[in-house]
């Protein structure tokens, strides 16, 4: 009888043994999925983290060599003056008719360029066979890869005799030429993105739309360009920042004159093309210098608050839906 209860009580003290170091054990385990998710995280974050600093400090670099022209004129006067004359005596820093030309060319070619990108996203999503659906897409992305040269090029060569003819104007060299040249540019942006949006609407709703009774274009117009409509505003977005951003071609096909336009077919000049052709002429530190500068700060606030304003219209977007 001692021998059984000795034995007995042996294996209830190992037993209370295992149990006490089971979770010392335990802590020595490294859990590698967690410690991997940990890493990403903070990298990711860094990574955001980064490219918001070199946002503000590309800001800054502009803002140091844009405001000593304010010494010399007002922001109202920069702003709203229409004449821009940097070389003459006395020099004339103006850039109404820059921001003017800038922001016509944008708005046409967003008109252009906005519907013909949606619809080539719609019928390459939902409407062309997988032989036609891939081919397309693979001419989408080689207009896409067309170097802005290439395209002003062509833009001074035959577009702008053609306009030239078909309008009879003095010159090919417009507003309207380049808005056309920068929606040609935009719509393979616009297409790709509009794109993945309408394959991302649920699959559902298509069937049920279908079910109900609806057509295939009653239920693409009705059920699945509203739920993209999210995905597609930043398409025309991104499509809107490719062009106001762009300067070879519209330095090439625009015609360059820093007046206000009257009308899409005149010659205009952009806040872009003005930098690019000027920057090289000026002496550093000087007024023209810091007016372009200037100019430069004036083109990212207009992009920022487009690309705030379209953030937002996202946002309420995704919140009704």
């Amino acid at each position: 009888m001692p021998t059984k209860r000795k034995k007995k009580e042996f294996f209830e003290l190992s037993e209370e043994m295992a149990c006490l170091s089971g979770p010392s054990l335990n802590l020595g385990k490294i859990d590698f999925s967690k410690l991997k998710e940990y890493f990403w995280e903070k990298l990711i974050a860094i990574l955001g983290s980064v490219s918001i600093i070199v946002l503000v400090l590309i800001f800054v670099f502009l803002l140091k060599d844009g405001l000593p022209l304010f010494g010399k004129i007002s922001i109202r006067e920069f702003l709203g003056s229409g004449i821009w004359r940097p070389i003459s005596t006395p020099a004339e820093f103006g850039i109404l008719p820059l921001i003017a030309g800038s922001l016509l060319v944008t708005a046409l070619a967003a008109v252009i360029s906005v519907p013909l990108g949606v619809g080539c996203a719609v019928y390459i999503a939902e409407v062309a066979n997988p032989r036609v659906k891939e081919t397309l897409k693979i001419v989408v992305e080689m207009i896409a890869g067309i170097p802005s040269v290439v395209l002003g090029f062509i833009g001074i060569i035959v577009l702008s005799a053609w306009v030239k003819d078909f309008f009879n104007l003095p010159t090919g060299l417009t507003a309207f030429t380049g808005a056309i040249m920068l929606a040609f540019m935009a719509v393979p942006t616009i297409a790709t993105i509009s794109e993945d949006a309408i394959y991302s609407v649920p699959r559902e709703y298509k069937e049920a739309s279908l079910a109900m009774g609806a057509t295939r274009w009653q239920t693409i117009y009705r059920i699945i360009i509203p739920a993209a409509t999210s995905g597609i505003l930043a398409a025309a977005l991104l499509g809107i920042g490719r062009v106001i951003g762009e300067t070879m071609v519209v330095m090439m096909v625009c015609g360059n004159a820093p007046v206000i336009p009257k009308s899409i077919f005149e010659p205009v000049r952009t806040m872009t093309a003005t930098i690019a052709a000027e920057m090289g002429e000026t002496v550093r530190g000087g007024g023209h210098y810091s007016a372009l500068f200037a100019i430069g700060v004036t083109l990212f606030a207009i992009s920022f608050v487009i690309n705030l304003a379209a953030d937002i219209v996202v946002r309420r977007k995704g919140a009704k839906a």
